[in-house]
């Protein structure tokens, strides 16, 4: 713990302490609290060439990091190292090295929050800002810079902040500057305080500055967005609205369009006891926003937009066919309905029947072309608002939970998808993909410390790739071991030889250490979380993945 403590003081100095005393630091280290925690994912590459599987020069690749955070009353601080020799298969190459690649100092005074370094923030649902990490997706757009958060009175909370993100081991050129206020209604004005109906209204104004470096257009270097949103519940019935607007933001992203964009999101929902039912939907229109016009693939993104479809967990339905967020144009919709079957009913039978419903859509906007010789704003088109241009997406899916006796318990899950793959994954000259997903999982339960979980899971398409069927079988020896067998199986393709895609893995939990041991090939294909994709390439060796928290 001593050394931990010695690492933590040295990333505190590299933030502006280093006029600090080490005996006074040290003092206060004593006083405070540690914890963290630590990751590290390597794998051991052989070339398969009858999946596509290449072995890289180095042939072992590792992604690792260190966690530590200080926290004593009011005061926290913490570094991330983070190292990448050299960065998996599969992870943007950017990733490479090694370093402290996050850093912060924070302190709260009374109704003052000040952080300095590296933070992550988000306003509302992210259509504006939203700086956050995905380390599934080597994701991250940190802000370094300064934050000031303050409570003004009651209900009352102010956000600002100023600074640059992370782009891998570096900044960004871009500045992000941002303000947010939410207003809680009910805690603001005492006549409102025990009303039945609650409401929370927040404004944001987010923009960035970036120098104009083109010989050929004339490009805005400070580009601003707003947002309003409202939260209203009363009861079982709940409302999430939000509208954002900015201003001409030509990038490499639109084809350095000077159209203004716009995305609006509204969701709805109601709860009871046995009952969740939700509806969603959004409009997204010319709403790429990074702080580098110039950057591509995952950098620099100042906001989200969030995904309106399932995020699903079996294979075939996670891999496969994900839907990544089209940042220059959607509309799309989603609905779900979750409903549990009384314990004793009829569909309920002993232990109750859980059903749930999910079916979101989405779709291109409408566009019509501006001929640029009849309109020199370089707008390169208009859009009817409330009029949809081709099918992107479309999941329908039904998953049936029930536990049929105190030892076995299932779930049955379909799904039928329709995937755009010429707009959603770029391809060109290839047909609209139509699936049928069937997913089976029983679960056994020998005793309190022995299980075993079998899944069976099929994909049915005459496009792409042809059909799938998956087959797994893990034992469960709680709360230390398991151990998985993994086979997916390529038939019918009319691109290739039928292929299997067989994986043996095995794991060890002790309290906050978990190492796991797999060995096998992976089938090439998209990795989404939230919307937000990265590809991961055909791979066949040895998996090692060590993880402790403290």
């Amino acid at each position: 713990m001593n050394s931990i403590k010695l690492t933590l003081l040295a990333g505190i100095s590299l933030i502006g302490f280093s006029a600090i005393q080490a005996q006074e630091v040290k003092d206060i280290l004593n006083q405070g609290k540690i914890t963290g925690n630590f990751q590290v994912d390597a794998q051991y590459y052989q070339e398969d060439s009858a999946i596509g599987a290449v072995q890289p020069n180095e042939e072992f690749l590792t992604n690792g990091f260190l966690n530590l955070i200080y926290t004593n009353s009011g005061f926290s601080a913490g570094i991330r190292y983070e190292s990448y020799q050299n960065a998996m298969l599969g992870f943007p190459t950017g990733y490479k090295g090694s370093g402290i690649a996050y850093r912060f100092a924070s302190f709260t005074k009374d109704d003052l929050s000040v952080t300095v370094g590296n933070f992550y923030e988000q306003f509302g649902n992210g259509l504006v800002l939203r700086a956050y990490e995905e380390r599934g997706l080597g994701y991250d757009n940190a802000i370094d810079g300064i934050r000031v958060k303050y409570k003004l009175f009651n209900g009352i909370e102010l956000t600002g902040l100023v600074g640059q993100q992370r782009l891998y081991f570096e900044k960004g050129d871009g500045i992000v500057r941002a303000f947010n206020a939410n207003i809680n209604f009910n805690e603001t004005f005492e006549s409102l305080k025990d009303k039945k109906t609650k409401v929370i209204v927040g404004g944001s104004v987010v923009s960035k500055f970036q120098e104009d470096n083109n010989p050929d257009l004339i490009l805005p270097e400070n580009v601003a967005s707003f947002a309003g949103r409202t939260i209203i519940s009363r009861g079982k019935v709940s409302l999430n609205a939000e509208y954002a607007f900015k201003y001409n933001d030509p990038s490499l992203d639109n084809g350095y369009n000077y159209k203004n964009g716009e995305a609006a999101f509204i969701q709805a929902s109601y709860s009871q006891k046995g009952l969740g039912v939700s509806l969603a939907a959004k409009r997204v229109d010319n709403f790429s926003f990074r702080s580098d016009r110039d950057a591509s693939q995952q950098d620099l993104f100042i906001n989200y937009q969030p995904a309106l479809t399932k995020q699903h967990t079996y294979n075939l339905l996670a891999t496969l066919y994900p839907y990544a967020t089209q940042p220059n144009g959607e509309m799309a919709v989603q609905g779900d309905v979750i409903y549990t079957f009384a314990k004793g009913s009829l569909l309920g039978g002993k232990y109750g029947t859980g059903v749930q419903l999910n079916a979101s859509f989405a779709y291109d906007i409408n566009r019509d072309s501006i001929n640029p010789l009849e309109d020199d704003s370089r707008n390169l088109y208009t859009s009817n608002y409330f009029e949809t241009g081709q099918r992107l997406f479309r999941d329908m899916n039904i998953q049936i939970s029930k536990k049929l006796s105190k030892d076995w318990k299932m779930k049955l899950t379909y799904a039928n998808i329709l995937f755009n793959q010429e707009v959603v994954q770029g391809k060109a000259d290839v047909p609209m993909v139509s699936a049928h997903v069937g997913v089976a999982e029983a679960t056994y339960k020998f005793n309190m410390r022995n299980s075993i979980r079998m899944e069976g899971q099929v994909l049915l398409t005459e496009q792409d790739q042809g059909n799938w069927a998956t087959g797994i079988l893990e034992y469960s020896y709680s709360p230390h071991w398991f151990v998985a067998v993994i086979d997916q199986f390529n038939y019918d393709n009319p691109k290739g030889a039928e292929e299997h895609y067989y994986n043996v893995s095995a794991g060890y939990n002790n309290q906050g250490n978990r190492i796991t041991l797999a060995y096998g090939r992976q089938r090439a294909g998209i990795f989404c979380v939230g919307g937000v994709c990265r590809e991961v390439p055909a791979a066949n060796g040895l998996y090692l993945s060590i993880t402790s928290s403290f």
